[in-house]
């Protein structure tokens, strides 16, 4: 059967996560070092730029599964 204790649970976790993410885009201009580490792609030409954050996006998919399986421990 379908826990709501649990279900309750994971949206106070969600919600906090969200809450945490708008401050951070309400109080910061940027993140720092985010977006610019060494392995992201910045290629700029004339009429043309093409930024593919490379290790930015690894480095975030890490911290996210850590927080996922830490959140999901019994």
């Amino acid at each position: 059967m379908f826990d709501f204790g649990t279900f309750g649970k994971l949206f106070i976790y969600i919600g906090l996560i969200f809450l945490a993410i708008g401050a951070m885009f309400t109080f910061f201009k940027h993140i720092p070092l985010l977006g610019k580490l060494p392995g992201d792609i910045l290629i700029s030409k004339k009429n043309f730029t093409f930024y593919f954050p490379l290790t930015t996006s690894i480095l975030l998919s890490i911290l996210v599964s850590l927080l996922f399986y830490l959140i999901s421990r019994k």
